[in-house]
């Protein structure tokens, strides 16, 4: 075993809402061992599946869980906040304009110079090289329009194209309570 796996710091542990869902595809949502640890002993979560590895104190030793649920059921917001990453999700981190994945930014479709706001319906993922080509002009102007209009997603359209985008690392006892979309292209 690589001598990094046997630190408690490798062993995370998936966070499940009380119906085992995850709490949130991207990010994951996963908690340190000490945060699942805590948990357990604080009587919030229940362990579902364990990994192979114990922690000791001088009166407890236990192994330390790889899935946990939450003993009550927290209810999704509907609507996530607006944050450049949330947007960058919505619109699968592609530029809008190009299709392009890299040198990302935001822009705002109606400039902020010419009144535009910062919110939901007015931003979209733009690559730099398309953001400084479009600079303060409007679409019509520039001749650059969004691929898709902007709009508010909802926390489940954000979920759904999370799983597009599976992170690199999956333990198998998590993957029972993963659902990845692995025939779309993200």
């Amino acid at each position: 075993m690589l001598a990094h796996a046997t630190v408690p710091e490798a062993f995370p542990a998936l966070v499940l809402n009380a119906d085992f869902r995850p709490l949130s595809y991207y990010p994951l949502s996963l908690w340190s061992w000490q945060e699942a640890v805590k948990a357990v002993f604080l009587d919030r979560v229940n362990i579902v599946s364990e990994y192979d590895r114990f922690v000791r104190s001088p009166n407890v030793e236990m192994r330390l869980p790889s899935v946990v649920s939450l003993k009550t059921y927290v209810k999704p917001a509907l609507y996530p906040a607006f944050t450049r990453f949330n947007v960058f999700l919505r619109d699968r981190f592609s530029c809008q304009y190009c299709g392009a994945r890299e040198d990302l930014t935001f822009d705002h479709v109606i400039p902020r110079s010419r009144g535009g706001m910062t919110r939901w319906d007015n931003v979209v993922t733009a690559c730099a090289p398309c953001n400084l080509a479009k600079g303060n002009a409007l679409p019509r102007v520039a001749g650059m329009f969004p691929m898709q209009l902007p709009t508010r997603p909802t926390v489940f359209e954000l979920h759904r194209n999370g799983r597009q985008f599976p992170p690199n690392y999956l333990h198998d006892s998590w993957v029972d309570y993963l659902y990845w979309d692995t025939e779309l292209e993200p």
